[in-house]
């Protein structure tokens, strides 16, 4: 039976992911967990684990039918039908992450665009029209979107946070370069550009897994 079957762990919602990904790239009828090991760098004993979420199970020596799994896949990560997502910023990062053309391949839809900016507001960007800020909560709560992005500069960024929880926004997406603390009805995850590139920094001179010579 296909369907979720328990509460799936933080790690393994992040993996699933990264399997309907590898996948689609593979584009094959049907596939093994090794396959699916390979396409995304995980081992196959893990691919099992994870999709063993999912009730499905594969048939020895055939694997898994990538339609039924594509399937199961979507539906787990909520992309059954076509997911709105707003972006709150119009400044450089808001105005590329609204011409980033994987969105729609991926199951979402630029649905709004928000900024304070008088003299953005109402212009087209990227065919979408920027809304007041001050628009938020109210589109929010005509569900509008279900997922923001914020692309703000910090300290706008809390106020922005406190607008999508009173919409009853549970998802949001972060880039602006702070740290946001949600409430518990919230999910949020906070992308720093800074600090990933200060990560990549301590191990561009370090040999591979980090072992020492």
């Amino acid at each position: 039976m296909w369907g979720a079957m328990r509460e799936i762990p933080r790690a393994t919602v992040g993996r699933l992911a990264r399997y309907l990904q590898g996948l689609e790239e593979l584009g094959r009828r049907t596939v093994s967990s090794a396959d699916i090991a390979s396409a995304v760098g995980v081992s196959a004993a893990q691919v099992r684990r994870d999709l063993s979420y999912l009730g499905p199970q594969g048939i020895r020596g055939v694997g898994y039918e990538t339609s039924h799994l594509l399937t199961a896949l979507r539906r787990e990560l909520g992309l059954v039908d076509r997911v709105g997502v707003a972006i709150v910023g119009a400044g450089n990062l808001g105005q590329a992450l609204a011409g980033y053309g994987g969105f729609e391949h991926r199951g979402f839809v630029v649905s709004g665009i928000y900024d304070i900016d008088q003299e953005k507001v109402g212009t087209s960007i990227h065919g979408h029209q920027v809304r007041h800020l001050g628009r938020l909560s109210a589109d929010a709560v005509d569900r509008l979107f279900a997922i923001a992005i914020i692309a703000t500069p910090a300290d706008a960024a809390p106020e922005v946070l406190q607008r999508l929880a009173a919409g009853g926004v549970r998802s949001v997406l972060n880039f602006s370069p702070t740290v946001l603390k949600a409430p518990a009805s919230m999910e949020v995850r906070n992308v720093d550009l800074s600090t990933e590139l200060q990560i990549l920094s301590f191990y561009r001179g370090r040999p591979p897994n980090g072992l020492l010579p």
